[in-house]
């Protein structure tokens, strides 16, 4: 660590580094941490939850761990979205039903992370259960007129703004991802159900995926490995040169036209992977994926009536009107209509993955243009048809729109390939981070 650089800015990896060195205490950089959120939570809001003495006394006993028994993770502070259980502080879900609610368990993810040595530092806002699209307190850290995205807005946020290294998000349909992109920072949705959901408030059984939010490929390998993801292959090396990616531009009638800047920028990443030695073909899906989004939100109306049924009995007054339509099924699906949706997309998975299995990856959108102005929190259509598939996605930031916001594309591989995933996109976000021709200003 140079004697100029500030704890608060380090990667995760960095900081397990300076750590283990002695060069740095995790009081030291929790103390870091929280000058950085000091001086920025006025304009950012990215936390739902934060006791700063509750986080110097849970880095003083980090310090106390002897150095043989400390875990991969000892000492990185991590913002864990409000919709994910923490034994130490409230989880309230954005929800007026929730208010101050402290369910003292953690959640099996955070279990995990803490056993492996994380400071679990604060909670970060979020949309109301992760299920709406109206904004939290949570402002975009480049622009603070600009929504940072949803449903993980805080965790993006936060991590945008240098706040804290990890973030834990969820997904549903586009709520890691989108936010990544909007705030310049990597972002991996793992293949479903490869992270325990035990704790976590879920909108859909066969949808929801714990998200991850890092500012390098580095940070998401050293939390998958933790969670331990493997991959059935060996590890291999992965040059960009020489290896075969297909783009996917999503152009079918049932997805809206990507704006501007992010036509650009899928053009842009297109030609640096040419230009370094890469061959790219567009790929056009069948026609059997046509229905594709269609049946995504109609099973997830279904899983909305179940997931919201408590909260609707409970306090149906405060329940946000979107939500008290999924339990009143307002779209009027019929279950045979749901079942049809259902197995479709349980169908289309294999012969994606056979799709994908002909490629280093996809390369595809992740948003459908730079952050928007205000309070909603954007469209989420790009991303989605990678969580009814179950895909492995992350985004990779280094472009910009038209007012010098992030833009990030989407790399994606076949389900539980997620290490070779990031493989690719550990040479794909060197590329993309240097001639993209966004730079981080923060």
């Amino acid at each position: 660590m140079s004697p100029t650089t500030e704890p608060y800015s380090l990667t995760a990896t960095e900081a397990v580094a300076e750590i283990k060195s002695g060069r740095l205490t995790v009081e030291k950089y929790a103390q870091s941490l929280l000058s950085r959120y000091e001086s920025r939570d006025s304009t950012v809001h990215a936390w739902a939850y934060l006791n700063p003495e509750l986080v110097l006394q849970e880095a003083r006993k980090l310090d106390a761990i002897p150095p043989a028994e400390r875990g991969p993770l000892h000492g990185v502070a991590i913002g864990v979205k409000d919709v994910i259980l923490t034994k130490d502080m409230p989880t309230q879900y954005n929800s007026p039903i929730y208010k101050d609610d402290h369910p003292q368990l953690d959640a099996g993810s955070v279990i995990v992370l803490r056993k492996n040595g994380a400071l679990i530092y604060g909670k970060t806002h979020t949309t109301e259960f992760a299920a709406t699209s109206v904004g939290p307190a949570a402002r975009n850290p480049h622009d603070t007129t600009r929504t940072p995205g949803g449903s993980s807005s805080g965790s993006g946020a936060a991590v945008g703004d240098l706040q804290v290294p990890i973030g834990l998000g969820t997904q549903t349909i586009g709520s890691t991802i989108r936010p990544g992109s909007f705030n310049g920072i990597y972002a991996l949705k793992p293949t479903w159900n490869s992270i325990s959901r035990e704790g976590q408030k879920l909108y859909s059984l066969i949808f929801d995926t714990l998200g991850l939010y890092s500012r390098s490929v580095e940070d998401l390998r050293l939390l998958i490995n933790v969670f331990q993801l493997q991959d059935d292959e060996p590890g291999e090396h992965f040059s960009v040169k020489g290896a075969k990616f297909a783009v996917l531009k999503l152009k079918t009638p049932n997805w809206p036209e990507a704006g501007k800047g992010t036509k650009d920028a899928l053009d842009l990443g297109v030609q640096l992977l040419t230009s370094h030695g890469a061959e790219v073909e567009e790929l056009v899906l069948p026609d059997e994926f046509d229905d594709l989004t269609a049946w995504h939100l109609q099973v997830l109306s279904g899983d909305g009536r179940i997931a919201f049924l408590p909260d609707y009995y409970y306090a149906k007054d405060k329940l946000h009107e979107s939500l008290v339509g999924h339990v009143e099924n307002s779209e009027k699906y019929s279950r045979k209509e749901q079942l049809k949706a259902f197995d479709g997309l349980a169908a289309l998975r294999p012969k994606m993955d056979a799709i994908l299995e002909k490629y280093a990856a996809i390369i595809a959108p992740s948003a459908l243009d730079e952050a928007p102005v205000g309070n909603n929190t954007g469209n989420a259509t790009f991303c989605g048809i990678w969580t009814a598939l179950h895909q492995p996605v992350v985004n990779i930031p280094g472009f910009k729109g038209a007012n010098g916001m992030p833009i990030g594309l989407s790399v994606i591989a076949p389900r539980y390939r997620d290490q070779h995933l990031l493989r690719v996109c550990k040479e794909v976000g060197k590329i993309f981070e240097a001639e993209g021709g966004w730079k981080r200003s923060l």
